[in-house]
């Protein structure tokens, strides 16, 4: 487990992001035939942009219910986000035909994703007490002092000025 960081600090990152949330419902637990080839498909996408940074994930963020999963993922940018997902060399597209075709709309397992890209200034965040987590594992953690301290500041503070 990361260390506890025991104080305040917040999160930046340079020039724009993605973050993309994804996840999964399991709405037929009992289709077993259905359910475990599924289910093993994102562990497969997460080791191949582990093992590759030039893809363009720099953090995802997994969390597990009882018949669903979410994911929380930083890209670089959207567009390295759409390149993986539509490369035929990459496991997502073959995994996104083989759901189309096994599952597609039966009602077995239901998906969904959001896609939010986010312009320095328009964002903002604070961890205390915390190991690195979320945008502050994908980016790098600073002091929340002095143009850090508040929440307004913050997003002033994550504009950078043109060089």
């Amino acid at each position: 487990m990361a260390g506890i960081i025991q104080k305040r600090v917040c999160a930046e990152i340079e020039g724009p992001f993605v973050v993309f949330m994804i996840g999964a419902r399991i709405n037929r637990p009992w289709k077993l035939n259905v359910v475990l080839p599924f289910l093993a498909t994102m562990p497969r996408m997460l080791k191949e942009l582990a093992a590759d940074p030039a893809l363009g994930l720099l953090h995802v963020r997994q969390h597990f219910g009882l018949t669903s999963v979410s994911l929380v993922q930083y890209w670089r940018s959207f567009e390295h986000l759409e390149a993986y997902a539509q490369s035929p060399e990459r496991q997502h597209l073959p995994a996104w035909r083989w759901f189309n075709t096994a599952i597609g709309s039966n009602g077995d397992v239901g998906i969904w994703h959001e896609t939010y890209l986010v312009q320095p200034g328009c964002y903002e965040t604070v961890y205390n007490n915390m190991p690195a987590f979320g945008l502050g594992a994908a980016g790098k953690l600073v002091d929340a002092t002095g143009v850090r301290q508040a929440a307004h500041q913050r997003l002033r503070a994550a504009v950078k000025a043109p060089a």
